[in-house]
């Protein structure tokens, strides 16, 4: 989801402030700031709201302890929030000490990639329809991620040389891959459709989708324009609560998961299939 951009309270920024600042100067994605952020205030809270300064490296470890031990959760999640504080201490507060290097991090299992065989994206394929077909075609023929596919807008689909550019992708870098052929058709609809919808929501005084970054500022009405639309954008609309504007936000996420998760329930398109699993 889409970060609006809160204004800087009077005074001295709160930390967690100075957190989200220094993460959007360095260009680091949303879902990594509201990741970051989510775990310093954990972390803060574990310690019963203590300042930063005063803790070091027997806190940190405490906090880690407890999420390994009574949260249970994965090396990958308690090493998320390791690089959370870590953060914080070296980049926020500019915290140089020896110490910060000797914190030691859970080790990953490793796990080899589980990827889809042709035989089993077609079966998942044949119980999808609409915008979850698209979206799953878009992810399997082009190689994007979920959310990659998810906040394509329109002026990156570039029909005429048969190509998407992805904004923002892993590592905050863009990317240019291949439109599959077999997409096209009903891609095509459905931004006919789409359209449609965005022309009603001018004609209702809305439209409005967010911008990333200052975009709003620099391009003053492009939040308006069809070309900055999401591909696949929500059934719903909300309201910003500053301007009561509505806005649409893309299709979460959760929803190509569950009708995913639902395909895999069905029968295989073949006599006597088994489930496609």
């Amino acid at each position: 989801m889409d970060i609006s951009y809160r204004p800087a309270p009077p005074g001295k920024p709160k930390l967690l402030d100075r957190c989200r600042s220094e993460l959007r100067t360095r260009r680091y994605s949303q879902r990594t700031e509201e990741a970051y952020v989510s775990w310093i205030r954990r972390y803060l809270r574990f310690h019963g709201m203590r300042h930063p300064r005063d803790m070091g490296k027997g806190e940190i470890e405490a906090f880690l302890s407890r999420l390994a031990t009574r949260s249970n959760v994965s090396a990958s999640t308690q090493n998320q929030a390791l690089a959370a504080i870590l953060f914080l201490y070296r980049d926020v507060l500019g915290t140089k000490l020896d110490w910060l290097d000797d914190v030691v991090r859970a080790k990953k299992p490793k796990h080899l990639p589980v990827v889809l065989t042709r035989e089993e994206a077609r079966r998942i394929l044949a119980h999808l329809h609409g915008e979850k077909w698209i979206a799953a075609m878009l992810m399997y023929g082009s190689g994007l991620r979920l959310l990659e596919a998810l906040r394509l807008r329109v002026k990156d689909v570039d029909f005429g040389y048969r190509r998407i550019t992805v904004r923002a992708g892993k590592g905050n870098r863009d990317r240019v891959t291949v439109l599959p052929e077999a997409v096209v058709p009903r891609l095509t609809r459905h931004l006919e459709e789409t359209r449609i919808l965005h022309e009603q929501d001018l004609k209702n005084g809305s439209g409005y989708v967010t911008l990333p970054g200052n975009l709003e500022k620099k391009y003053p009405g492009a939040n308006r324009e069809w070309g900055w639309q999401w591909v696949f954008p929500a059934r719903r609309q909300f309201q910003e609560p500053v301007t009561g504007r509505l806005f649409r936000h893309h299709l979460h996420e959760t929803v190509l998961q569950r009708a995913v998760k639902d395909a895999l329930q069905y029968p295989c398109p073949e006599p006597g299939g088994k489930r496609c699993t």
